[in-house]
């Protein structure tokens, strides 16, 4: 079945998590991925635990959740003739996708001005820690970058855990996923224009600014009041936080006066709604520690799952603060198809859903240059006889069955 970005073929400088999240939302949409990686060693995330033995082979779960639906090519990028070979595949594609250590593809010439003269039509998106575009670069332009860093200076950490505490990271890795989709969404805008100019063109994803973008709340209030977000108090929002019944915790958010009268009226405490500690927002997280236990005693008599009933029947948005374990289990997730099955083990699908395409493909992740004998003969040109010279002078190197 054809699907959004069958016919796209892409080209994956990558390694870690951005730019292999990025292709992999360009894989699922049916875009053929072909990831580069180095003879012998391959993508990092290769090495990093917890494992799997998969038909003699072990695997990292990292890797195998990032790289579905793709292929590898292993390709020494420092040898002359391997640099050949990845002009020839950069001239037949339609997009690279490069997260590597700044300035490294552009120092060997092998970057986007570079390979933009062979191939015009390229679209080239570069994801760095803080972005590379000409015209619009910084003095930590060349730095490198892992995803705490690009939370912390996007002002998420100093808002994340408790004011007695230091700041907290989120989950593992938001920076990278969040950058991989904007990237991907990038890469679809690009190729939007390129089907009405005929060019290519350059898409700058830095992590810093998608931590930025996505901290739009905390930056308007302090543009707005000059007020600077704290850690672990809300001063314009109250309740919203986990709160603890029987038998686990529930999120529970008050955005306005209209939910808290509902949510008033579902504990029994509608003398609240007029109170002056609580008829506003401003109020309400002013006294917080007035009005914490109150709803703490209601939620001490039900187990979790009395309390998100009872208090999405009354038009209060509730649910429950899950373990992983939750997650697999609960029959909404399953009936939406978020855990597809790759290989027999589940996996978190891309996003979104679309009517015509509502599953995407799941070809398991590739063993290392498992596709590079393909890549080179079906789609390069060289002979059976080639790619065994250039394995063996390890130029590439080759998975046989």
């Amino acid at each position: 079945m054809n699907r959004p970005l069958t016919g796209i073929r892409v080209t994956g400088l990558e390694q870690y998590m951005a730019g292999p999240y990025c292709t992999l939302m360009l894989a699922d949409a049916g875009a053929e991925v072909i990831k580069i990686e180095r003879p012998g060693k391959g993508d990092p995330r290769r090495s990093i635990p917890p494992f799997v033995e998969r038909d003699g082979v072990r695997q990292a779960a990292g890797f195998m959740g990032y790289n579905r639906n793709k292929k590898s090519l292993a390709l020494d990028l420092a040898n002359a003739k391997g640099q050949e070979i990845y002009e020839k595949l950069v001239a037949a594609s339609d997009v690279v996708v490069e997260n590597l250590r700044p300035g490294s593809m552009d120092r060997q010439g092998l970057g986007y001005e570079d390979m933009r003269k062979i191939n015009p039509r390229l679209i080239w998106a570069i994801i760095s820690g803080f972005g590379r575009m000409p015209g619009f670069q910084g003095p930590y332009s060349d730095r490198p970058a892992f995803d705490i860093v690009a939370e912390a200076m996007g002002g998420i950490m100093h808002q994340v855990g408790f004011a007695d505490r230091p700041p907290s990271w989120t989950i593992y890795g938001l920076a990278d996923i969040y950058t991989g989709l904007v990237t991907a969404c990038g890469i679809m805008q690009a190729l939007f224009a390129r089907e009405r100019s005929g060019e290519g063109q350059l898409v700058d994803s830095s992590m810093l600014d998608n931590m930025l973008a996505l901290n739009e709340q905390a930056l308007a209030v302090y543009s707005v009041s000059g007020q600077i977000a704290a850690r672990g108090r809300l001063r314009n929002v109250w309740p919203r936080g986990a709160f603890q019944t029987k038998d686990g915790y529930i999120a529970l958010n008050v955005p306005d006066n209209i939910i808290w009268t509902r949510l008033c009226e579902v504990i029994g405490r509608t003398d609240l709604v007029e109170d002056a500690r609580s008829k506003t927002a401003p109020a309400r997280s002013e006294n917080a520690e007035f009005l914490r236990p109150i709803i703490e005693t209601w939620l001490a008599g039900k187990t979790r799952a009395e309390a998100v009933d009872s208090l999405n029947a009354a038009g209060v948005p509730t649910g429950p603060v899950y373990t992983t374990e939750d997650i697999f289990a609960d029959p909404h997730i399953q009936a939406r198809g978020m855990l597809m099955e790759v290989d027999g083990l589940k996996f978190a699908r891309t996003v979104p859903h679309l009517s015509s395409n509502p599953v995407p493909p799941a070809e398991p992740a590739p063993k290392l240059g498992q596709h590079t004998r393909p890549i080179l003969q079906d789609l390069l040109g060289y002979s059976a006889a080639e790619v065994d010279a250039l394995a063996a002078e390890n130029v590439v190197q080759v998975v046989d069955t």
